[in-house]
C-alpha cells in the first residue's frame, strides 16, 4: 500500500545535468550572475522578479518589432506583456523544419505510426496559408474546425495562425448543439470539418449534424471538406466548400518566399472554450506572444520535452491539451498524434503505441490508470518502453495509489510529473520539477512564474491547509478576455470577483511546508470528468428540452482512487416515472446533444431541487455533502428558499456511504 507523500523516486545527479531545468539554470549563472542552489530559490525569484524571469531569453524568442518593456502594467486584470513586439506563433513552430527528421508520428486504431516528415508538413502549412490568403482570410478573422486529432488538423491551425487567423476547434464527438454553443460565438470565416471519425472501431458519420453546425453559422463563407469515412460519398453542406486536398494542389510555396504576419504579442492566436457551467461556454481569448512564451515554459521545465525527442498526450482536439501538444513542434519534440479509442484494439493500446514509437513522455489522465488496474495490465510485462523516462498524469486529482502504480507497473526508474492548469490559462499551474523527487500523490511544486497561494475565506495565504488556488501576479498567457466581452464584466467576474486583483482559479489547494502541491478538486460547479471539463449548464439546456423532467442538479464526485462519480437527480413532470426507459433516453440526448462523456454515472428522481433564496442552484453544498462533509458545515437553510429540499440529498448521501462500507466489508 503507498502511502500519501511517500518517496517513489529521486533523480540522480546525471539526470538532473541533462534536465533543460538545468540548463536554464546554467545559463543564468552565465548571463546573468543568478546562482540558485535549489528550486525553491529560483521558484521565489521567478515569481518576485517577472520581468527578469520573463524577459530571460532562454528560447530565442524572435520578434521583427522590438518590445519597449517585458510587463508594463502589473494590475490584473489587465496586465500588458512585451508592448511593442511583433511576432508569429506558427514562425515559431516552423522555424524548427530540418530535413530528415519527422515533424510529428500519426498513429490511429486502424493504421500503424507513420511519420510524417518536416519538409512535407511545413510545406503543407504554407500551402494551405496560401491558400487561406487567397480565399481572403484575413488577420483577425475566425478560422475553426470540426476535425480529430491528425496531421491535417494541426497543419490547419497553423496555416490560419501563420496568417493571423483566430482559430478555434471542437472534436467531432459533439454534437450540433455543442458545436454551435461554442462556434456560433466566433462567426468564423472558414470551417474546416470531416465527414466522421472513427472510435472503437466504429464508424460515426457526422454529416447530419455538420449541416446543422453550418445552418447555424452566422458569417460563414466557405468550408473546407476532409472525407475520413467513405470517399465516394456524397459531402454536400449546402455551402460553398473546398476540398482540403485542393488547397495543397498548387505549387509549392518555399519557405524564403512565405511571410507569417506579423501580430502585436497580445494579438488573438486561438479561443479556447470553458465548460459552459452557468450559461454559453465562455470563449476564452489566448495571444501569440503569451501562449508561445508560457507554453514553451511548460513544455521546457515542468515536462522537461527535449528537442528531438517523441512525446506523447492523450487528449482530444476539444481539450487545451491539444494546443499543448501542438506547442511541442516549437520546442523541438516530436508529438505523436493519436486518433481513436485508447483502448481499442487492445486494451493496452497506448502502451503498445509508446513502446513502438519510442515515446520519451508519456501524457494521460489518471482514469486511464484506473482502467489499467482494473484490467490487471501490466505494460513492463508487455514491452520493453526503452525510451520512456517521463509521465505526465493530469486532467483530475492524482491519488497516491496513481503515482505508486506507474512504479510498480510501468518502470522503477521514472519521474511522475503530475501536472494541474486549466484552459483559462493554456498551461499548468502547479506541476512537474525534474530535479525534484517524487512523492506519492504529490505534485512536486508551483510553476516557475506562477505566483500561487492556497487562500482561506479571508484571503490569508495558507500553509498546509485547503484554500482556494490563487494566483498573486499575472501571467503571460492569462486570457486577453471573453470573446464578446466588450466591457470585460464577464472576464472580471469570472476570476477576480472573490479576490479583487487576484485570479481565483476555482480549485482547491493544500500546499505543504516543503511547496508540494495537492488539488483537491473543483471549488465550483464544474464537472471534471476523465481529464474533461463539462459545464453543467449544457446539461441542463439539454434536458429542458424533454417533456418528463422539470428540474435537474448533477454534480462529480472526484474518487479517491482517481476514478469519477457523476449523479443526475431529476425532478419529474407530473404523469411521468423514472422507468429503464426514460433513463436511456436521458442518457442518449446528452450522448446525441454533446459527448458520451455527458452520460451521468446514476440519474436519481428526488422531489425538488435546492435553490438559494436568490434562485441559484445549489451544486456545490449539494456535492461536499455527497463528499462527507455536513450539511450544517456547507450551508445555511435559512438561505435556502425551501429549507427542506435538500433533506433527500443528505439520505442519498448517508446511503450511498452505507452501501461503500458493506462493499468494503464484503471485500
Amino acid at each position: 500500500m503507498v502511502e500519501q507523500s511517500e518517496l517513489l523516486w529521486t533523480p540522480s545527479p546525471d539526470w538532473i545535468a541533462k534536465t533543460e531545468l538545468a540548463r536554464f539554470m546554467a545559463f543564468l549563472r552565465d548571463t546573468r550572475g543568478l546562482g540558485f542552489t535549489d528550486y525553491a530559490g529560483l521558484w521565489r525569484w521567478s515569481v518576485d522578479d517577472l520581468e527578469g524571469f520573463w524577459g530571460a531569453d532562454f528560447f530565442a524568442i524572435k520578434a521583427s518589432e522590438p518590445y519597449t518593456r517585458v510587463l508594463a502594467s502589473s494590475g490584473m486584470p489587465g496586465a500588458r506583456w512585451f508592448p511593442g513586439a511583433r511576432l508569429n506563433y506558427a514562425e515559431h513552430v516552423l522555424r524548427r523544419e530540418r530535413p530528415g527528421a519527422d515533424a510529428l508520428i500519426a498513429v490511429s486504431e486502424d493504421s500503424p505510426p507513420a511519420g510524417v516528415p518536416w519538409p512535407e508538413f511545413a510545406a503543407k502549412v504554407r500551402l494551405v496559408a496560401t491558400q487561406l490568403r487567397a480565399l481572403g482570410v484575413e488577420p483577425g478573422d475566425r478560422v475553426a474546425s470540426y476535425a480529430p486529432n491528425i496531421p491535417e488538423t494541426m497543419i490547419m491551425m497553423l496555416a490560419a495562425t501563420a496568417v493571423g487567423a483566430i482559430w478555434a476547434s471542437c472534436s467531432p464527438d459533439f454534437g450540433a448543439k455543442g458545436v454551435l454553443d461554442r462556434l456560433a460565438q466566433l462567426k468564423p470565416k472558414i470551417l474546416f470539418c470531416v465527414d466522421g471519425y472513427r472510435y472503437g472501431g466504429k464508424a460515426f458519420d457526422r454529416r447530419a449534424e455538420l449541416r446543422g453546425v453550418v445552418a447555424g453559422l452566422e458569417g460563414l463563407d466557405r468550408v473546407v471538406t476532409l472525407k475520413r469515412l467513405d470517399p465516394d460519398a456524397p459531402f454536400d453542406l449546402g455551402v460553398a466548400a473546398t476540398r482540403f486536398e485542393d488547397l495543397l494542389d498548387h505549387p509549392p510555396v518555399a519557405a524564403e518566399d512565405f511571410a507569417f504576419e506579423q501580430v502585436a504579442f497580445d494579438h488573438p492566436l486561438w479561443v479556447l472554450f470553458s465548460s459552459g457551467t452557468t450559461g454559453l461556454p465562455k470563449a476564452i481569448v489566448h495571444g501569440h506572444g503569451g501562449i508561445l512564451l508560457e507554453t514553451m515554459k511548460t513544455l521546457a521545465f515542468h515536462m522537461d520535452v527535449h528537442a528531438g525527442e517523441r512525446a506523447f498526450f492523450y487528449t482530444t482536439t476539444g481539450w487545451m491539451m491539444w494546443n499543448v501538444v501542438a506547442s511541442m513542434l516549437a520546442v523541438g519534440a516530436c508529438p505523436v498524434l493519436y486518433d481513436g479509442n485508447p483502448a481499442y484494439p487492445s486494451i493496452d493500446a497506448l502502451w503498445r503505441m509508446a513502446d513502438e514509437c519510442g515515446v520519451a513522455f508519456f501524457g494521460a489522465s489518471p482514469s486511464y490508470v484506473d482502467i489499467m488496474r482494473k484490467a490487471d495490465v501490466v505494460p513492463k510485462e508487455r514491452f520493453a518502453l526503452k525510451a520512456l523516462r517521463a509521465i505526465m498524469p493530469a486532467g483530475s486529482p492524482v491519488s497516491a495509489e496513481c503515482t505508486g502504480w506507474f512504479y510498480a507497473n510501468v518502470k522503477s526508474d521514472l519521474w511522475i510529473a503530475t501536472g494541474s492548469g486549466g484552459t483559462d490559462v493554456c498551461s499548468g499551474l502547479v506541476g512537474g520539477v525534474p530535479i525534484l523527487p517524487v512523492r506519492a500523490g504529490e505534485i512536486q511544486a508551483r510553476q516557475l512564474g506562477a505566483a500561487i497561494e492556497a487562500y482561506d475565506e479571508d484571503g490569508v495565504a495558507v500553509i498546509g491547509e485547503v484554500g482556494e488556488l490563487v494566483v498573486t501576479k499575472p501571467l503571460p498567457s492569462m486570457p486577453l478576455g471573453f470573446w464578446g466581452d466588450e466591457t470585460g464584466a464577464r472576464y472580471r467576474e469570472a476570476y477576480f470577483d472573490v479576490y479583487p486583483g487576484v485570479w481565483r482559479h476555482g480549485d482547491l489547494l493544500r500546499i505543504n511546508e516543503r511547496g508540494g502541491c495537492f488539488v483537491l478538486g473543483r471549488s465550483d460547479a464544474t464537472l471534471n470528468r476523465h481529464g474533461i471539463r463539462i459545464g453543467t449548464a449544457e446539461i441542463y439546456r439539454t434536458l429542458d428540452h424533454m417533456p418528463a423532467i422539470a428540474d435537474a442538479l448533477i454534480i462529480n464526485l472526484d474518487l479517491a482512487d482517481g476514478g469519477f462519480f457523476m449523479p443526475l437527480f431529476v425532478k419529474l413532470k407530473p404523469g411521468f416515472a423514472l422507468d429503464a426507459a426514460l433513463k436511456a433516453e436521458i442518457a442518449e440526448t446528452l450522448k446525441r446533444a454533446y459527448t458520451p462523456r455527458h452520460i451521468p454515472d446514476a440519474i436519481v428522481a428526488v422531489r425538488d431541487i435546492p435553490y438559494t433564496l436568490t434562485g441559484k442552484k445549489m451544486e456545490v453544498p449539494v456535492r461536499r455533502i455527497l463528499m462527507g462533509t455536513s450539511p450544517e458545515a456547507v450551508l445555511n437553510r435559512n438561505a435556502m428558499s425551501d429549507p427542506h429540499a435538500l433533506d433527500e440529498y443528505v439520505a442519498y448521501a448517508a446511503g450511498r456511504r452505507n452501501r461503500q462500507h458493506e462493499q468494503e466489508a464484503r471485500a
